[in-house]
């Protein structure tokens, strides 16, 4: 396994859990299955002969290039790119579904946007089916669906959905004829879409398949030449980074998100980017360049006028910066303003959001000593999010109970277990708390 591991890590990429390859290996050694195009190459490195050596198929490329992270030089390889992954993600390739996201594309993909001399082209060539901004309409309000679901009941409910519907019906359009207005529409669109496939795929916890959507995504966005869009794609990735521990890429995708819109900002991308700066900037304990982040966050939502503002981006209001603000001071141990913000988080509107805010306000009690106050909110968040399907949800959780079990044992915490034992949310933590990794 180690050789298969450091054959891999040469090609760029990285397996999944040593248990899951474990049972490939042994569904290969009993004859349940034989080695696909991918691990066939691997294997070849390992034993340092050619794959059909060892009477293996050859991955001519294609799968190692479908895990590659890179950013796409046209608007040509985006969409191919993203056509294979969506393919790929339906099939459950489960190489892409447990790839680790490339730090190196975090900041190739930064850079080549804010350097990028301006939006390309598609390579002509005859489509047989003509596309039309009704088409593009109908994109757009297909995925605005989706995306209420994905608000509503997280993103594992609706993901395999959303990607069926991208592959089936979006991925001819794309190929299509169009126009260069019709083009610039459609990409926008489709950028939209991909974008919230990759949100869905992070909620899921399927981290390096969320970078790919997010990349292919910043593309698309770039050739519809909407630097809005653009920008707030480079804060989602942003978001991602700081989940996964990579505070210094997340503060960097933030700068470049601001610097990158700077000639078309709106008050509210620039109080979101802000944020999502200061989030990453608090995990590395810079409680100055947080606060600061943070004060110029709440300047510039103050300005905001919401009929100027992309209509994306509009969710993004006081409740939505107190969520944030929340995250930031409970992460530099300032308990009771984080309990303050977190009190001003909830919009009742936004359930996996509020949800979030509200483990947040339960675990900034915790760390204030309010065990009992803590208790209740946790208890109340289990409630209203007992739909959610969202690992994400399960990751806030599973830290709760963790900081839970170290205030020690006591009959209010015993009373609280025995309250939830059978929540959803609860139970799917059993198998996390012991290995939870703070949640973002």
């Amino acid at each position: 396994m180690r050789e298969l591991r450091q054959a891999a890590a040469k090609r760029g990429h990285q397996l999944p859990s040593d248990n899951s390859v474990k049972r490939r290996i042994a569904s290969w050694e009993n004859g349940h299955s034989t080695p696909d195009g991918f691990y066939g190459t691997l294997l070849g490195d390992a034993f340092q002969v050619a794959p059909a050596v060892l009477g293996l198929a050859q991955d001519a490329g294609g799968d190692a290039e479908l895990l590659d992270a890179g950013y796409p030089d046209s608007p040509d390889a985006a969409i191919s790119t993203v056509d294979r992954l969506w393919a790929a993600d339906l099939n459950q390739y489960e190489p892409l579904l447990q790839a680790e996201p490339s730090e190196p594309a975090w900041n190739e993909a930064s850079l080549r946007w804010l350097v990028a001399p301006g939006p390309s082209t598609r390579s002509g060539r005859a489509g047989v089916l003509r596309v039309g901004l009704g088409d593009v309409a109908a994109v757009k309000t297909t995925a605005d669906m989706f995306a209420q679901l994905d608000d509503r009941f997280g993103g594992d409910h609706a993901r395999r959905s959303v990607i069926q519907y991208l592959s089936a019906d979006v991925a001819p359009l794309l190929r299509g004829s169009y126009s260069d207005a019709v083009g610039r529409a459609l990409y926008a669109t489709v950028a939209e879409a991909t974008l919230l496939a990759g949100w869905m795929s992070y909620d899921a916890c399927h981290h390096g398949l969320a970078q790919r959507y997010f990349l292919q995504a910043l593309r698309l966005a770039q050739d519809a030449n909407d630097r809005r869009l653009a920008g707030s794609i480079l804060s989602a990735m942003s978001h991602q980074a700081t989940f996964l521990g990579r505070y210094t890429e997340a503060a960097t995708l933030a700068r470049a998100a601001l610097m990158g819109i700077s000639a078309v900002a709106t008050p509210t991308l620039r109080a979101q980017f802000h944020a999502m700066e200061a989030r990453a900037l608090a995990r590395t304990g810079d409680v100055r360049g947080c606060e600061a982040a943070l004060t110029a966050a709440t300047r510039a939502l103050e300005s905001s006028n919401a009929e100027d503002e992309p209509e994306w981006i509009t969710y993004f209001d006081a409740a939505e910066l107190a969520a944030e603000a929340a995250h930031c001071f409970r992460d530099v141990n300032s308990a009771r303003q984080a309990v303050a913000h977190a009190e001003n988080a909830m919009s009742g509107s936004h359930v996996r959001s509020d949800f979030f805010a509200t483990m947040v306000l339960a675990d900034a009690h915790l760390r204030a000593g309010d065990i009992e106050d803590a208790c209740q909110v946790a208890a109340d968040a289990l409630d209203f999010g007992e739909n959610l399907k969202s690992a994400r949800c399960v990751s806030y959780l599973a830290e709760f109970r963790v900081n839970l079990l170290e205030a020690g044992d006591n009959a209010i915490s015993r009373a609280f277990a025995e309250q939830v034992r059978e929540h959803r949310l609860w139970v799917a933590t059993e198998s996390r708390a012991g290995n939870a990794s703070p949640a973002r």
